[in-house]
């Protein structure tokens, strides 16, 4: 008798297990859901958001979010999303964002990048959306000064800047999600905790004296990196298309001159050019990938190839 009661306490164990296993799986589908464009946009948040919110990619791993068209279906779950983070100039958001606003009218947007000292350069089309009043000032003054030039882009490749999107993330769950803003306080600080300290190891590391001080790089996607850390950014593209024969050859010239070691190479650009360069000068060809969700991990990786190995 005994033996037959804890039969069936064990099943009825199970069988609560496994319904409280249901009911936490249908908890997490029911999450709200925040929509972002880029995945380092996606790590910053969910550091910050914790399992309040369930937080999706525009544009997935492996796509290029200067070109990228989303999918109809992502149309469609765009429309079911609490609010949208932009990272700022992107050209997926430069393209598309007056369509998603028109697509979801209802939906929160909110600019990652603002407070941000960008750089502008001739590579990137300079365009307006007026997200908010004040995002539309600013660009009107920055369009003032700037006629024929536009907002490098890639923001996020900076420590220094990491902690300003950082803090607007916090901002807009707040705004979201008055509620839970002691959580995300607290979550916010320890985000910048990290990346402090990732910024503390990048600046040992290229403060040593076998550190590189120039790099090369085809698509010029670490410009706040290099300003961050005093470094010589050299891109291989030519105003956002592949080199001329007379560039590749000045390109070559430069790399011997300021004693490049290393080319960086983005796994959504073709690298022929790149190896073309390394054969003739003797540097390495190295494999980054700036669109990583892993921030911290590509950071580093990124600052360790710019220093000699003994």
């Amino acid at each position: 008798m005994k033996r037959t009661f804890l039969y069936i306490l064990t099943a009825l164990i199970a069988v609560g297990c496994k319904n409280s296993s249901v009911q936490n799986n249908k908890s997490d589908d029911d999450k709200p859901v925040i929509t972002v464009t880029i995945e380092p946009l996606r790590y910053f948040t969910e550091a910050i958001a914790g399992d309040n919110f369930s937080i999706v990619s525009m544009v997935p791993k492996g796509s290029s979010p200067e070109m990228y068209d989303p999918t109809p279906q992502q149309l469609v779950e765009l429309a079911k999303s609490k609010a949208y983070f932009r990272i700022g100039y992107i050209g997926f958001e430069q393209t598309w964002m007056d369509k998603l606003t028109d697509n979801a009218p209802h939906l929160q947007f909110f600019d990652t990048s603002r407070g941000i000292d960008l750089i502008f350069d001739s590579s990137h089309a300079h365009h307006h959306h007026g997200d908010d009043e004040a995002h539309a000032h600013d660009s009107i003054q920055h369009d003032e000064h700037q006629h024929a030039v536009g907002v490098e882009p890639h923001v996020w490749s900076s420590a220094y800047n990491a902690q300003i999107i950082a803090g607007n993330i916090l901002n807009a769950l707040c705004s979201i999600d008055k509620a839970n803003e002691e959580v995300y306080v607290e979550r916010y600080k320890n985000l910048c905790n990290q990346i402090e300290h990732t910024d503390s190891l990048i600046c040992h590391m290229l403060s040593t004296p076998n550190a590189d001080r120039a790099f090369m790089i085809y698509h010029p996607a670490l410009s706040y990196f290099a300003r961050d850390y005093g470094l010589h950014q050299i891109s291989i593209e030519e105003d956002g298309k592949e080199p001329s024969p007379s560039h590749l050859k000045s390109l070559i010239d430069t790399c011997k001159k300021e004693k490049v070691r290393v080319i960086f190479v983005q796994p959504e650009f073709d690298r022929r050019n790149a190896e073309i360069i390394a054969k003739q000068t003797g540097t390495k060809v190295v494999p980054i990938n700036p669109l990583s969700y892993d921030w911290e991990q590509e950071m580093l990786n990124i600052a360790r190839e710019l220093v000699v190995k003994n």
